[in-house]
C-alpha cells in the first residue's frame, strides 16, 4: 500500500470520529465549502513556495495540499483509484491535446 492509499484510509476512518479529537472530523463537520476553502488556501501557499519559498517549503506545502484534496475527494466520495485513473486515461496524450478533448 502506498503512502497515498494509507493516507486515503487514514483519512476515511477519521473522517467518522469526533470533531474533538480528529481534524479531519472537525474539517468534515463543518461542511465541503469549509473542506474546498481550505484546498484554495493551500494551493495558493504551495504557489507562494514556489515562487518565493524554498524547496522545503514547497514540500511542507505541497503535502498540505495534497492532504486536503484527499480530505475533499473523500467528502465528495471520490476515490483517489478515480483520479489515478483519470491520470491513465491522459497518459501518453500531450496537455494540449487533452485539452482540445475536454471541449468536445
Amino acid at each position: 500500500m502506498s503512502t497515498l492509499e494509507r493516507l486515503e484510509a487514514t483519512i476515511a476512518e477519521r473522517r467518522a470520529a469526533s470533531p474533538d479529537t480528529s481534524y479531519v472530523a472537525k474539517l468534515n463537520a463543518k461542511g465541503l465549502p469549509k473542506i474546498a476553502q481550505k484546498v484554495g488556501e493551500e494551493a495558493t501557499e504551495t504557489v507562494i513556495a514556489a515562487v518565493s519559498g524554498s524547496n522545503e517549503e514547497l514540500v511542507s506545502e505541497s503535502a498540505d495540499l495534497i492532504f486536503h484534496l484527499l480530505v475533499l475527494l473523500n467528502a465528495k466520495g471520490v476515490s483517489l483509484d478515480h483520479v489515478l485513473g483519470e491520470l491513465g486515461r491522459r497518459e501518453g496524450l500531450s496537455g494540449l491535446e487533452e485539452k482540445a478533448n475536454r471541449s468536445e
